[in-house]
């Protein structure tokens, strides 16, 4: 630098076009227009005037459809006198595409071959690699997506990216079988993606943990989906409020109820000893409110995948003002703690006694393997 000066690594690159030009609201060069036009929802209260509602979804929620038209695609319709504020059925939308300079050629209609081998010959003028997306249908082949690779490379391109529609909703993440870690059931969790919107079953099996805290009786709902705790339940069994239940129930089902005016309730429904069914109603009203509410924050943990252990952890981090919260908070952990495999190590939870982060469940019980103190006593 000393004897040549400065100089630039590149003097041209290209920046991601699809996003700048969205930003901009201006062509995003060689790269197609995604779509032209697509549908987008929005949450309406059905007793609001003026209100059209397309659907109703499984949590009783209603939906509005707007259709979302490319800012050129809407000067197109603009020249050619069409109504930008009208609601277009499919039929007339598909029409309308089909007389437009857009008709087959947006990013899914065009050959993607031909794509990245135009890409590589822009590449020979551009130092960096080239932001473009290949956008495939969501049954597209292995062996297609395999030579679209190849071909990036034999055209010279610096970089490629592939997207096959549909491939990011709702991706489980297998452990590992060569990652002992990642292996350990306890460590096993569904993750999904941040744009997905979990819904939950209206019906949901549940078990029902007993334990005590501080001589007085609680009880815990765990609803389950896959075999995995999905929400929770927990407060004092009273008789005054309703929750206790005959000692040989031990499972049921939680079950969600919405009524006409879209107030949300749960249910417990379980078998008696005769086999007929008895149904608990409004079991999320028979909590102490401020229970509930920080059972919902826990239940909506649990929803998207955290390990079981670490949900512990979080529960026993929560720094809680009153003395009876905090028992609440000491029974969800109890609760929790039975679906933690046998012999497995509970992550981030020190023992009280040598303050070393060396305990396992045992028996039911968190166990320190350094000195053998025991959270259940002895």
């Amino acid at each position: 630098m000393k004897k040549y000066g400065r100089r630039n690594i590149a003097c041209l690159t290209i920046a991601p076009t699809g996003t700048t030009s969205l930003m901009t609201q201006t062509t995003s060069g060689i790269e197609p227009v995604f779509k032209v036009v697509y549908k987008r929802r929005r949450k309406v209260n059905p007793n609001d005037s003026n209100v059209h509602v397309d659907f109703v979804d499984s949590e009783g929620d209603s939906w509005e459809e707007y259709t979302v038209f490319h800012h050129k695609f809407v000067t197109w319709m603009l020249v050619n006198g069409y109504d930008v504020t009208k609601k277009y059925s499919q039929e007339e939308l598909d029409e309308m595409i089909a007389k437009s300079p857009y008709y087959k050629a947006t990013a899914e209609d065009i050959d993607w071959m031909q794509k990245v081998r135009m890409q590589g010959r822009v590449q020979k003028w551009v130092d960096h690699s080239i932001s473009v997306t290949i956008n495939l249908p969501e049954d597209v082949s292995e062996e297609l997506v395999d030579e679209l690779y190849i071909e990036a490379w034999k055209s010279g391109c610096k970089g490629v990216t592939v997207y096959r529609e549909g491939s990011r909703s709702g991706v489980l993440v297998a452990a590992d079988n060569n990652d002992k870690k990642e292996n350990d059931p306890n460590r096993k969790c569904v993750c999904y993606d941040e744009t997905e919107r979990l819904v939950r079953p209206k019906e949901l099996e549940c078990d029902v943990v007993r334990f005590q805290n501080k001589k007085e009786k609680w009880i815990a709902f765990v609803g389950l989906k896959d075999d995995r705790p999905y929400e929770i339940f927990t407060g004092l069994a009273d008789d005054d409020e309703g929750i206790l239940l005959p000692k040989t129930v031990v499972s049921g089902k939680i079950i969600k109820e919405v009524d006409e005016d879209g107030n949300k309730r749960y249910d417990f429904q379980y078998k008696n000893s005769r086999g007929y069914k008895t149904t608990m109603e409004g079991l999320s009203h028979k909590f102490n409110k401020e229970y509930w509410n920080y059972a919902k924050l826990i239940s909506g943990v649990l929803r998207y995948g955290m390990p079981i252990d670490q949900v512990i952890k979080l529960v026993s981090s929560l720094q809680l003002d009153s003395e009876s919260i905090n028992t609440w908070k000491a029974g969800v952990e109890r609760a929790l703690k039975k679906y933690i495999p046998e012999g497995s190590e509970i992550k981030g939870l020190e023992c009280p006694e040598c303050h070393q982060q060396t305990m396992i469940k045992q028996d039911g019980c968190a166990i320190c393997t350094n000195c053998g103190h025991s959270q259940c006593g002895g």
